[in-house]
């Protein structure tokens, strides 16, 4: 009789095998499990968190049929978009994503309201999904108060409109073009009864786009319709449908805001002065680019750069700043976002121009009358 063969593996090589197999398991686990279901809102002013960064928001409030948006991780669709609105009125709903602080609810972590001229660059972009069998637009609402409220209505409203379908227009009425983030945009301008409107409308379909937030900002201030002492107090992106809109979505999102971090205020010591003037020159042609410095101890706000075009040299584009007159003695003066210089800090604009004869740069610079060192 063959005797019985023993065991070969010991216990740890059983151990082994085991671990092996369950490892095996999770793995296969891990890649079948189901990715977590999105979130359906249907209630009326229903919201939730993305991101733990930005507020998702369904908002309808021109009708009472029912709208629902399915929420993903990088932002949400249109799922029922039941119910119409007359054409030449308000529209039904603004399913939006924002960043800042709208009706008491603030995203987390944001640092909306904010001083405008604390403002150095609020830079957002977007995705957007498109549908043809509906009467919207896809627009970013920009909000702008005298005051850093977070709740209720407040007193400018900028609108971007990236596409529009069907017979419908912003509040107000046409008041000409403006290039803004480097597009050709139609400007409208009015009053909801509510707030004042600034609206920007793309003449085609804009399907994606990256941009600073403080260009159309400062729009707003050059006409008149803002402050640079009033507060941004949030960014928003969605659509407003006035019939159907389902399959509309916001496929992606980003929205951030980066100040200076100091507290607004006029300077009680004189700046010391610096500026760099770096040009880059062909036959008949130059830019200028230009960065002043204060390396006294308190900001300076409101700021001026008084100089000398040399004879024989014609400013033609400026950016970042308005240069006056386009020769001769001239002053560059900030935008809404530029207005401050900080303790130690820079601020930097730029020109484009043309010149006869032999070029030249300017010999001297003061910042608010006080003369500047040429670094």
């Amino acid at each position: 009789m063959r005797p019985i063969p023993r065991q070969t593996h010991t216990p740890r090589r059983l151990l082994a095998t085991l671990l092996t197999a369950l490892a095996s398991i999770a793995t296969l686990l891990s890649v079948t499990a189901p990715a977590r279901a999105d979130t359906t809102i249907c209630e009326q002013y229903g919201t939730t968190t993305i991101q733990n960064r930005y507020v998702v928001q369904n908002n309808r409030w021109g009708t009472s049929a029912t709208q629902c948006i399915s929420v993903s991780d990088s932002g949400f669709r249109i799922t029922q978009a039941d119910g119409s609105v007359p054409t030449n009125g308000a529209p039904k709903s603004y399913p939006s994503i924002f960043n800042g602080c709208h009706y008491t609810r603030c995203s987390p972590g944001t640092n909306l309201p904010a001083r405008i001229d604390t403002i150095s660059t609020a830079p957002s972009s977007i995705s957007y999904g498109y549908v043809d069998n509906a009467v919207y637009n896809a627009s970013y609402d920009i909000w702008l108060d005298p005051t850093p409220r977070t709740d209720g209505v407040n007193q400018t409203e900028i609108m971007i409109w990236f596409n529009r379908v069907g017979p419908i227009q912003p509040i107000g009425s046409p008041v000409g073009t403006a290039s803004v983030g480097g597009r050709t945009w139609e400007v409208w301008s009015g009053n909801n009864g509510g707030n004042d409107v600034l609206s920007f409308v793309a003449p085609a379909a804009v399907s994606s786009w990256t941009f600073d937030v403080m260009d159309f900002v400062d729009q707003a201030v050059a006409r008149g319709l803002a402050r640079s002492d009033w507060y941004l107090t949030s960014v928003q992106a969605g659509f407003e449908p006035w019939q159907g809109g389902a399959g509309l979505a916001v496929n992606s999102f980003s929205s951030t805001v980066s100040t200076g971090g100091s507290t607004p205020g006029d300077p009680t010591d004189p700046a010391v002065c610096t500026v760099s003037y770096a040009t880059n020159v062909w036959s008949g042609g130059f830019t200028a680019n230009v960065t002043v410095g204060n390396g006294g101890p308190t900001p300076v706000d409101d700021w001026q750069l008084d100089f000398t075009q040399p004879s024989g040299q014609r400013i033609t584009s400026a950016w970042n700043a308005t240069v006056t007159p386009d020769s001769g003695a001239v002053t560059a003066r900030p935008l809404a976002h530029t207005k401050r210089i900080t303790a130690g800090g820079s601020q930097s604009f730029g020109f484009q121009g043309t010149y006869t004869g032999d070029f030249a740069k300017p010999a001297a610079f003061t910042l608010n009358g006080t003369a500047c060192a040429t670094a």
